[in-house]
């Protein structure tokens, strides 16, 4: 069946106003979708969180920079420290060996003359007609000179102590003619500033020579007498 348009214009007409934009009508569609509150709620919440999250993101970054920059300090610290602290335990173990050395040297400085102090006491009080044949220590030996045991560092400020005991104790075995001479003997020991506790340990009556004599041991103690007994004279010696 064909059909025949007899009046065009009112088509076209009826055409254009179908497909026509009504720009009011959106604007009142915007207008209500705004006022819904679920929607506002919506939009505040995502601008809230896209400013935290800013807010966040520049605090974790300086936060991130500032450790970074700590860290590497730190770092050089510890470095420097490090060469510090090897240096100081260098320098303390120097120091440590030296004072022990020096407290050694001390120690036998302080000991080496007890010897040639004792036997000249012994040789000044030896009364006429009376000699002797034996000065040995009594007991057990002490140790060597300078093996004692060094004091710990922070002693050092204080006096070397002697490594030789301080308690020494010796025997004279000798001869005489007079029993007298052997009491004034035992006496001008004991007045000796070095020499302490003089006892008579036995005495008994020798045939030398044909002739009697009294053999007698005596057992004596060093002791360490006061500085002020003690004269101390330069050695000069001089090279050719």
């Amino acid at each position: 069946m064909i059909e025949i348009n007899l009046s065009p214009g009112a088509s076209r007409k009826s055409r254009g106003r179908g497909a026509s934009f009504s720009l009011k009508g959106v604007v009142g569609d915007g207008q209500s979708s705004f006022k819904d509150p679920f929607l506002l709620a919506a939009i505040a919440s995502l601008i809230v969180a896209t400013g935290t999250v800013g807010m966040m993101h520049l605090t974790q970054t300086s936060t991130a920079a500032d450790l970074t920059a700590r860290e590497e300090q730190a770092v050089a610290d510890s470095t420097r420290f490090a060469t510090v602290l090897r240096q100081r335990r260098s320098a303390e173990a120097k120091r440590d060996s030296v004072l022990k050395q020096l407290t050694i040297i001390k120690a036998i400085d302080a000991d080496r003359f007890i010897w040639p102090h004792l036997m000249d006491e012994v040789s000044r009080a030896l009364p006429p007609y009376t000699w002797l044949k034996q000065l040995a220590i009594q007991g057990q030996q002490p140790a060597p000179l300078g093996t004692g045991p060094a004091p710990a560092p922070a002693d050092t400020t204080k006096p070397a102590a002697p490594v030789l005991a301080e308690l020494l104790k010796f025997r004279l075995v000798g001869n005489t003619v007079d029993i007298q001479a052997l009491t004034r003997f035992m006496k001008l020991l004991e007045a000796s500033p070095f020499i302490q506790n003089v006892t008579l340990a036995g005495s008994q009556i020798a045939m030398l020579d044909g002739k009697e004599v009294t053999e007698f041991t005596l057992d004596a103690m060093f002791e360490r007498p006061d500085s002020s007994m003690i004269t101390l004279t330069p050695v000069s010696l001089s090279v050719r």
